[in-house]
């Protein structure tokens, strides 16, 4: 599907905008795949932390099944009705998973840094105190 034609007589002129978006949404998709398999996946994966392997591997998957998803449309197969559906919510379980480890994660680095913060602060404002009582609490000994 290089250039879409401007409108010609064999489809409906409406869906013109939707097929040349299409187009477009195909050939980034295109780009994205060329460039994730330009790359061994044993190297790509070594450049991962086990967790963004992960990621990977689940976004790939997904993706797969996604355009069988769309190719089982193109062949008049409802995919609902398709072991394809069941795949996905499968899939995406996991990712939801992955999801909730990352925010976890995310929190409880955001948790330390407000902890030592708040700690930090305090301290800084403690010591000034602590030596202004010190001197008053010797001179009642």
């Amino acid at each position: 599907m290089a250039d879409l034609e401007p409108l010609n007589e064999d489809y409906p002129t409406e869906i013109h905008d939707y097929l040349v978006a299409f187009d477009e949404s195909l050939k980034s998709a295109d780009g994205t795949l060329r460039a994730l398999m330009s790359v061994p996946r044993s190297e790509l994966l070594q450049k991962l932390d086990p967790l963004e392997q992960a990621k990977l591997d689940l976004a790939s998957a997904y993706a797969l099944n996604s355009m069988f998803w769309i190719y089982l449309i193109t062949q008049g197969i409802n995919p609902k009705e398709h072991g394809v559906k069941q795949e996905l919510e499968r899939i995406r379980t996991y990712m939801n998973k992955v999801k909730e480890i990352t925010d976890r994660q995310k929190a409880s680095r955001l948790d330390k840094g407000v902890v030592s913060r708040i700690v930090r602060s305090a301290l800084w404002e403690a010591k000034p105190e602590g030596r202004s009582k010190m001197p008053s609490q010797s001179s009642h000994h």
